[in-house]
């Protein structure tokens, strides 16, 4: 297997997100305790939880929870499901099982580092960056003069991560018809997706070849469990990434597939709690760019928890980050994180996330900060 570039996010929260005292820059929603989630438990649910045995799991998922993750799509069914231990280990599979090498793959940019570090490793990669100066719009013309011959995916992610970025429903479903037209796979990342009233319809749901890639990791607030999967009707398909779940966990874990089938049967009651969460602090966030118009310029994210603000100050984000969590304990991720190999990415940017609980605390000590250096 190829040496993959070190994980560039992976390494900056090693190294920060548990010491520092406050996350701004989190992607998911305020994590719900275990005793919140035992209380959504029908009876059903509490009596598998008491009774759980510990030994393996089936390797596509247990067959209810399968069932119980179909009931979120259109038209999908339990066996059009294969769970994976968190969102990046169905990417990681589907990038391998997908591609070959002489393939080529072309991926919307900026973006999660694995959709893009993994097909590098296999294969040619071009990226096609969202319009920044549009409000980080999808430009399906630009993935069209992308594509090659030998095309077999293309990647996005939306709710876009770190830009917090959702095309408009007629340029998704040129993008989804585009690539079922050329035969080419849409692996579509929609991990942020839930926290809105108003959500584009998942790939699965419009293509037969598509993979819509999720989990709860983010918007269901429940990241510890490593529950993820993909979604999709091409049956062959999913048996190799089943067979190539073989090599890397091999099955999930009981309690948290245990766990995550309360989750899904009380969806609606979770995921109206986390979107109350992104509601309140919305309101928090705008009053304190509004404290600093020539420092940032702010929009709340169009979907999901994250959104890529820039940073106008003289010092530039990388030092601003730096110097906030070494000596305010408040960690936000500059650009440099999001930096891609396949596009440029505006340098004067910093991922914030809005799905944390009472972000006061932290925006005081930012706005103290700030002050202190005007």
């Amino acid at each position: 297997m190829p040496t993959l570039p070190d994980f560039r996010l992976a390494a900056h929260l090693a190294r920060w997100e548990f010491s520092a005292r406050h996350h701004l820059s989190a992607s998911d929603v305020e994590p719900l305790t275990m005793a919140e989630l035992l209380d959504l438990a029908d009876d059903d649910g509490r009596a598998r939880w008491a009774s759980l045995s510990l030994g393996y799991t089936e390797t596509a998922g247990l067959p209810v929870l399968r069932e119980a993750i179909a009931a979120t799509y259109d038209g999908v069914t339990a066996d059009d499901i294969v769970c994976f231990a968190g969102a990046e280990e169905a990417l990681y599979l589907a990038m391998q099982v997908l591609l070959e090498p002489g393939d080529h793959a072309v991926g919307v940019t900026p973006d999660y580092q694995a959709a893009e570090t993994v097909p590098l490793s296999v294969c040619a990669v071009t990226g096609v960056a969202l319009r920044a100066e549009h409000g980080w719009a999808l430009d399906v013309d630009a993935v069209e003069r992308a594509l090659r011959r030998t095309t077999r995916l293309v990647s996005v992610n939306f709710p876009n991560n770190p830009t917090g970025a959702v095309p408009d429903e007629t340029t998704w479903r040129r993008l989804v018809r585009l690539c079922e037209r050329r035969a080419i796979h849409l692996v579509s990342d929609e991990v942020q997706r839930g926290l809105s009233d108003t959500a584009l319809p998942q790939a699965v749901d419009l293509a037969d070849s598509a993979l819509s890639v999720n989990g709860l990791s983010k918007a269901y607030g429940l990241p510890g469990l490593r529950i993820g999967w993909i979604a999709c009707r091409d049956r062959a398909l999913l048996g190799m990434l089943a067979r190539a779940k073989h090599y890397t966990s091999l099955c999930n874990s009981g309690p948290s597939e245990a766990l995550a089938l309360i989750a899904l049967r009380a969806r609606d009651r979770v995921l109206a709690r986390n979107r109350r969460i992104v509601a309140d602090n919305l309101p928090v966030f705008d009053a304190f760019f509004a404290r600093y118009p020539d420092l940032f310029e702010w929009a709340p994210p169009q979907g999901g928890t994250v959104c890529f603000p820039r940073y106008l100050g003289q010092d530039g984000v990388e030092a601003m980050c730096a110097e906030l969590v070494a000596q305010q304990g408040v960690l936000l991720l500059p650009a440099s994180v999001f930096r891609s190999a396949l596009t440029a990415t505006p340098a004067d940017r910093f991922r914030l996330g809005v799905g944390r609980r009472d972000p006061r605390e932290a925006l005081d000590l930012w706005a103290t900060w700030l002050d202190k250096r005007r």
